[in-house]
């Protein structure tokens, strides 16, 4: 692979400084000034899976889709997906800072190629999270899967931004137990807790054709509070956000919202311009000056006039 001249940007938005680029993320993570230099502060990226996904199905019908456009191949040999993944992990390893934070949005199939290739290059994990979603692929074979790992590395763990407050949420223990001790906890704010690391609940679910944060003709989206949790975490106002695989555009735009500086990779021509559309226009969830609060006990507020015996099994799902 050769590294070419500094690229131009296919779509470009400025306060804050957007820009969308259309090719391979390999080459434009060789090639792209801020990522050559290692200036990126947070990086997220949500790769093809290598599921025989059609993640160009609106490129006929496209008006941004010319003759140059090309597809990506979504069944390839499982070396050669490796090699493709080791490589764009590699550049992007290279593109950050060195306070700089990687996340990684990946199933099982290739969670754990994953995990050791980043140890390998001497990251850190902070956080092995799950993002679960209450349906999936309908099969009888095997069990449906309803989950996706979401790693969470640094360059170096004292240095990496960590904003607390921001993504802090009530806890169960506030909300369905009334227990007295959240609220005169030593660290944190009364009553809430940093989120634990499985993400599920209210508006968490997978992008679906009737959702109305749906963008027509993308074959993946991931939610905006997802991104939402992930950039105001692990970013400050004005820092710079890379997504190597752009897809729908979530990351731009939340992003954006934000106050971030943000850069985007996508390999369609189609597909990036249909996420600068959505870039332009802002996100449908997401307020700057109003972060999300999640609320997501699995149990009902607990019963206190309950007799103590009555309330057994409750208290077992107390965790």
């Amino acid at each position: 692979m050769t590294r070419s001249a500094a690229p131009a940007p296919a779509f470009h938005l400025k306060s804050p400084d957007t820009r969308v680029y259309v090719g391979d993320s390999r080459e434009l993570l060789a090639s792209v000034p801020e990522c050559k230099a290692g200036e990126i502060d947070l990086i997220y990226a949500d790769p093809p899976f290598n599921w025989k996904r059609d993640y160009d199905r609106h490129v006929e019908d496209s008006p941004h889709s010319g003759t140059d456009n090309t597809v990506w191949d979504d069944a390839i040999p499982d070396d050669d997906y490796l090699k493709f993944t080791y490589d764009w992990l590699d550049g992007c390893i290279k593109a950050l800072k060195p306070q700089g934070t990687l996340w990684v949005n990946i199933p099982d199939d290739w969670a754990a190629e994953i995990c050791v290739h980043l140890k390998q290059r001497r990251l850190h994990m902070v956080n092995w999270c799950i993002w679960h979603y209450r349906f999936g692929q309908n099969r009888l074979e095997k069990f449906i899967n309803s989950k996706v790992h979401v790693f969470y590395f640094c360059k170096d763990p004292f240095k990496r931004t960590w904003n607390v407050k921001p993504i802090l949420e009530p806890s169960d223990r506030a909300t369905t137990y009334a227990d007295k001790r959240t609220y005169n906890k030593k660290e944190g704010e009364s009553g809430l807790r940093v989120p634990m690391d499985v993400w599920y609940g209210k508006n968490w679910g997978r992008i679906q054709g009737n959702n109305n944060e749906r963008r027509p003709g993308h074959d993946n989206q991931i939610p905006e509070v997802y991104l939402e949790r992930v950039i105001r975490a692990c970013s400050n106002e004005d820092d710079l956000v890379l997504d190597p695989f752009l897809g729908s555009g979530t990351t731009c735009t939340v992003a954006r919202e934000l106050r971030r500086r943000s850069i985007g990779f996508e390999y369609s021509k189609a597909n990036a311009a249909s996420a600068f559309e959505r870039i332009g226009k802002g996100p449908y969830r997401i307020k700057y000056a109003e972060p999300t609060l999640h609320v997501n006990p699995i149990f009902q507020k607990r019963n206190l006039t309950q007799p103590t015996a009555a309330r057994g099994a409750e208290e077992d799902g107390l965790f």
